[in-house]
């Protein structure tokens, strides 16, 4: 999915001094330690879920063969894998765009200022830290209700099946995009997720990251549905909740990364056009990852 770019140019003042803001500018607040109180409360809370998820499964060595083959390693690089999907890769493109757009405060080279760094930084933490909450919730529910269906085989290899079937599609809509629906977000996603962030505040990017975190399920939950399966058949217990934990980490991992990085916008320019070239390619070798692990989830149950 492309990211829309801004429209009108953007204004270009001085080195140092601030643009104008738009009637909806996004949100500021008071550094601490150097960094937007949302960027520092967002890596408190990653470190201290990954501190106590991380020590829990250390110190209480589980047996991998009750959980399928799961390993800490497998949770984290699937974890990855789902943040990589396009969907939330061009959303976060999308709202570094739309954000630097509001924010109007860019330099004569057409990077940012320190100020709208700032202000991206402290209003990407909140978008990402509430994708983060969302997607985590999602998986609790989710684990939640196959566990009401039942910790027996047959509730794991439905999921199974299910995502495989959620992978095949997701190779139909690479290899014949114009054959029957597509498995993307909603329609009017990026809409919504626009006037989201033009209200501005602490809402509107909340607001913005739990939309992104609900609509980035139908094309990229596959590989979800596969690991919390897993963890349903397992019996759940604390050690499937310390590795979901893991796996939401590992999931927000890249969102985290890219969104130091979009804060320059020639950075951000290079990655739109990376992901409208590559995408396709991303979402088959995600779809294949989940079609080997669907198939080996039904052959080893």
């Amino acid at each position: 999915m492309a990211a829309r770019e801004p429209v009108g140019p953007p204004q270009t003042i001085p080195e140092g001094t601030s643009g104008a803001t738009s009637a909806h500018p996004s949100p500021t607040s008071p550094l601490i330690l150097g960094l937007p109180r949302p960027a520092l409360v967002l890596a408190v809370a990653l470190a201290a879920v990954g501190t106590i998820a991380g020590g829990y499964v250390i110190a209480i060595p589980f047996d991998t063969a009750a959980f399928g083959g799961l390993t800490v390693p497998i949770v984290l690089a699937s974890g990855v894998a789902d943040g990589l999907n396009p969907c939330s890769f061009a959303l976060l493109v999308l709202f570094a765009t739309y954000t630097l757009a509001l924010v109007n405060a860019v330099t004569s080279d057409g990077s940012p200022t320190a100020e709208a760094r700032r202000r991206l930084l402290g209003a990407g933490s909140l978008y990402v830290g509430a994708v983060w909450v969302t997607y985590f919730i999602i998986g609790l529910g989710l684990l939640s209700f196959l566990g009401w269906l039942g910790q027996d085989h047959l509730v794991t290899r439905i999921a199974a099946l299910l995502a495989l079937a959620m992978a095949l599609w997701m190779l139909k809509d690479v290899f014949l995009p114009g054959w029957g629906p597509s498995m993307l977000a909603p329609a009017g996603t990026h809409g919504r997720m626009h006037r989201a962030i033009e209200r501005g505040g602490l809402a509107g990017m909340l607001i913005a990251g739990v939309l992104v975190g609900i609509c980035t399920v139908p094309c990229s939950g596959a590989i979800y549905l596969d690991i919390v399966a897993i963890l349903n058949a397992s019996g759940g217990g604390l050690t499937g909740l310390a590795l979901l934990a893991l796996y939401n980490l590992a999931y927000i991992a890249p969102l985290v990364a890219l969104l130091v990085a979009v804060s320059d916008r020639r950075i951000l320019g290079r990655l739109g056009r990376w992901n409208r070239a590559n995408s396709p390619w991303v979402k088959a070798g995600l779809a294949i990852a989940v079609v080997a692990m669907s198939f080996g989830l039904l052959i080893s149950l």
